[in-house]
């Protein structure tokens, strides 16, 4: 017997000239709940539309229970799926909408109305089923959708945002009344959400997807507190992400002060991103015997804790939560335990691109050609690699005034400046570290100093 139910291989997926996903591979195993998480756009939704047959893959295979049925059609996979609108029939009640797929299979009549009870006692719904589904709350709206869902009785119950258009508390019921109905059924749940909390609620394992990629694979235990990258760490919860450099095993350096962990193997004198969770720097009024000692700049109760941002004595932000109120401007001492250090090597350490010489003070990348200082050694027409300093990149207001454009794709506070991601107006990436504040969306002008401009040979 296959442990996993289904296994995507190496799925490709565009629209346009736009990659929606870069040849993911995953399995999921029997039983499990598992929750594909991420922002808008990052591909969660066309993978779990391609599972349920609502699209093809350019490119890949999608297997249930080991049969390649990636040109099957909806009608033919063992899965059903509960959108986020429901998609209810507005003319049919609770019970004809439950029965609905059971009628086009031809079951017989008294099977039909036993499974669809059956199906009504397990989402709280007896009674309902001759009601409108219009007269029906949101929550019980979106009960019937999986009670119709199920009544087919799928190998796979595929889940897109269906808690989405739920109040805050309803959606809450709900979660947990999801996953009481995990475990009496025992099938397996693929659900869909850009919500943290409720990925970390109801998964027991947890894609953190991000551009068309799968950034990390875990339970929601592993994923909140080993993140393997700066985007999981501030995705998923509220973190402290700082630049810091491994000085060796067991020992980092951060916020200007050095700090024993438990980390080896990332080297000596490495450049490294550190988290530390808010509920993990433990503060109090006394100064000696503290770490690091910082000011307080503001205390707002949360409703559980207190919800603190301080600055530390080198000139670093970090966000505190504790039970215990600290008035602002109150000096305080800090400690963090080696255990809650998390360190994670750097995805990138410069901006790199690839170029072209086009003579001696000029070089051509992200297609446009920029001045740079005399190279010696190259001819036009060389083939170079290009690197630029996260710091070395001006952006400016106006973007019609910058040798490029793009938007703010991506933030991240580094504790004392901001490290964005820029998408050009072709579709590329630059980083950017930079004090000034912009927010998600604005749209910049690029620039890039001839002095700030390293040029590489390329290896043959």
């Amino acid at each position: 017997m296959k442990e996993h139910i289904i296994e995507f291989k190496n799925i490709s997926k565009s629209f346009g000239d736009k990659c929606i996903l870069n040849d993911v591979s995953l399995n999921v195993k029997k039983g499990e709940f598992l929750t594909i998480l991420g922002p808008s756009g990052c591909g969660k939704t066309t993978l779990l539309r391609l599972l349920a047959g609502f699209g093809s893959p350019d490119s890949g295979e999608i297997l249930i229970n080991g049969e390649n049925i990636t040109d099957f059609p909806p009608h033919l996979r063992p899965v059903n799926t509960v959108f986020q609108r429901y998609a209810l029939f507005p003319h049919l009640d609770v019970y004809e909408n439950i029965a609905f797929g059971l009628k086009l299979q031809k079951m017989p009549t008294d099977a039909i109305d036993k499974r669809v009870r059956n199906v009504l006692k397990m989402v709280s719904l007896t009674d309902y089923e001759d009601r409108d589904v219009e007269s029906l709350s949101g929550g019980q709206q979106q009960r019937v959708a999986i009670a119709r869902a199920i009544a087919n009785q799928p190998k796979v119950l595929l889940l897109d945002e269906p808690l989405a258009a739920l109040d805050l508390k309803m959606r809450k019921d709900m979660q947990i009344e999801l996953k009481e109905m995990h475990k009496k059924l025992g099938i397996t749940f693929v659900y869909v959400t850009h919500d943290q909390e409720e990925a970390l609620t109801l998964s027991d394992t947890i894609i953190v997807m991000n551009e068309g990629k799968i950034q990390q694979i875990g339970t929601p235990t592993d994923i909140y507190n080993e993140p393997q990258n700066a985007f999981v760490a501030d995705f998923i919860g509220e973190s402290n992400i700082l630049n810091g450099k491994m000085i060796k095993d067991k020992l980092v350096e951060f916020v200007g002060h050095e700090f024993e962990c438990v980390d080896e193997g990332f080297g000596e004198n490495v450049d490294v991103d550190v988290v530390v969770r808010p509920e993990d720097i433990y503060i109090m009024n006394k100064v000696e015997g503290a770490q690091l000692t910082a000011k307080v700049k503001s205390c707002t109760f949360k409703g559980v804790h207190y919800e603190m941002f301080v600055d530390t004595d080198k000139g670093y932000e970090l966000m505190i939560q504790d039970y215990n109120a600290f008035e602002p401007d109150s000096e305080v001492g800090l400690l963090i335990r080696p255990a809650d250090i998390q360190v994670m090597h750097k995805e990138r350490t410069c901006n790199t691109f690839e170029g072209e010489m086009v003579d001696e003070t000029h070089v051509k990348f992200l297609y446009e050609t920029f001045e740079c200082l005399p190279q010696s050694g190259f001819a036009a027409g060389d083939k170079v690699k290009v690197e630029v300093a996260f710091s070395k990149i001006d952006l400016i207001d106006h973007p019609e005034d910058g040798m490029l454009s793009g938007d703010v794709y991506f933030l991240l506070y580094k504790g004392d400046h901001y490290h964005l991601t820029i998408m050009t107006d072709d579709g590329d990436h630059i980083w950017v570290d930079t004090n000034d504040i912009w927010d998600k969306g604005d749209l910049v002008g690029i620039n890039i100093a001839p002095q700030d401009i390293k040029i590489v040979k390329c290896n043959d």
